[in-house]
């Protein structure tokens, strides 16, 4: 029991190093979006992704089994689509919020888990989501006023359609090779935003060095990291924590806004910060405090 505790630590930081390691894909597409088209972004950025992981990942490939392959273009396909409301949405509205509104996500996941499963939001859930999204506004409505455009629909698309990809990642993580679906999940996400570049857009490789140095990283460090150990470390976590983890990603956005584009790096949005933070730490020590108590109950019995 302690070795599944500790490694499901360990998958939590794990999980979060991945959400902050995605989150700069937000600053990155914004810095290209304009000039290259947004399945054409995609296309170049996950099939060098799997071309880097096929070689590692080859010989659990030969061995992976027609639910894994299944399970991976679904996974696929809920990503693209994920990321094509998205990038969409960040053509027209700036980068903290649609990291705002995709990442209400985290509110989503238990809200949606809690329909699925016919159960009532535990307290402690509910407590820690209602944290750390006051952390996230504080951190993305500063100065400016969110008004209801496509941008924003775009931005609440990608919300629902990330809770979805957290909750399908939880179930098909458990049941098949996490890092087998995770490869199998980034060619499916190359294929389809291939196909979608062919069919909507005119294709074209990067013509300039700064659109290759983005592409690259974007496969690197958002696509091989990012896409492809989430089922790993989800499988060791629940989706309704895996959701909370979504906060850290408009709180990680605001930082490099920050650095890169210039954006103000207020006291109050530094309050969002710690705020994210607290509610991401207390849904954590409160579940354990409730496993406490019941252990306790139980042991009384």
């Amino acid at each position: 029991m302690e070795k599944r505790i500790r490694f499901g630590n360990n998958a939590e930081v794990l999980l979060a190093m991945i959400i902050l390691a995605r989150s700069t894909s937000f600053i990155m597409t914004k810095m290209v979006i304009q000039s290259i088209g947004i399945f054409n972004l995609l296309s170049l950025r996950f099939m060098l992704a799997f071309v880097i992981l096929l070689p590692f990942g080859w010989n659990k490939l030969k061995l992976i089994s027609k639910n894994t392959i299944l399970h991976g273009m679904v996974l696929g396909l809920t990503f693209v689509s994920v990321m094509t409301a998205e990038i969409t949405a960040l053509k027209t509205t700036d980068v903290s919020t649609v990291a705002l509104l995709e990442n209400t996500a985290i509110v989503f996941v238990p809200l949606i888990e809690a329909i699925i499963q016919h159960r009532g939001i535990k307290k402690h859930v509910v407590f820690s989501v209602l944290l750390t999204f006051t952390g996230v506004v504080l951190i993305t409505f500063e100065g400016a006023g969110l008004h209801f455009s496509l941008g924003e629909g775009l931005g609440l698309l990608a919300a629902l359609l990330y809770g979805a990809a957290i909750i399908l990642t939880a179930r098909f993580s458990r049941k098949e090779d996490p890092l087998a679906l995770g490869v199998v999940q980034v060619g499916f996400m190359g294929v389809f935003s291939t196909l979608s570049a062919f069919a909507f857009e005119t294709p074209r490789f990067p013509q300039s060095v700064f659109e290759v140095q983005i592409i690259i990283a974007l496969a690197i460090v958002c696509s091989v990291f990012g896409f492809t150990l989430q089922p790993l470390a989800q499988s060791k976590t629940s989706a309704e924590r895996a959701g909370m983890f979504c906060a850290l990603s408009p709180a990680s956005a605001v930082v490099l806004s920050f650095i890169f584009l210039g954006e103000e790096l207020s006291l109050l949005r530094m309050m969002g910060i710690l705020i994210i933070l607290a509610g991401l730490m207390s849904s954590h020590m409160l579940e354990r405090i409730r496993v406490t108590r019941l252990k306790r109950v139980n042991a009384f019995r």
